[in-house]
């Protein structure tokens, strides 16, 4: 019979319990991970806020804009001395254009409210 020395002997022990601990650790401590719940899903948009919904409702807000400036000649005439500018350009001619015509100001805004009510009840 083959003899071992204390030292392998003690090596063999200690590799065994060192084997037990990972099984045991694997185990057990991937136990809980295995049976917990997954995470909760993100709660669901709002409905009709998805980005189809979007493209419609931009898509209406342009073709109501074009109807407006088509039937409107002084309107479009004014947007097209726009054309080339930076926003930054248009802006203060815009508000200035607005704000002396305010029944203008108010029929386009008139159009773009569902836009602003899509945004604010889908953000």
């Amino acid at each position: 019979m083959m003899s071992y020395s204390r030292r392998t002997r003690h090596r063999a022990i200690a590799g065994a319990v060192y084997i037990g601990a990972l099984a045991g650790a694997a185990f057990f401590g991937g136990a809980p991970a295995a049976t917990a719940q997954p995470p909760a899903p993100p709660p669901p948009a709002p409905p009709n806020c998805s980005p189809a919904d979007w493209a419609g409702v931009r898509a209406g807000v342009a073709a109501a804009t074009s109807v407006y400036l088509f039937t409107h000649p002084p309107v479009n005439d004014f947007f097209a001395t726009l054309e080339g500018q930076s926003r930054e350009e248009m802006q203060p001619q815009v508000q200035e254009y607005l704000d002396a015509n305010p029944q203008v100001r108010a029929e386009l805004e008139g159009i773009k409210q569902p836009a602003v009510d899509f945004l604010n009840r889908c953000r």
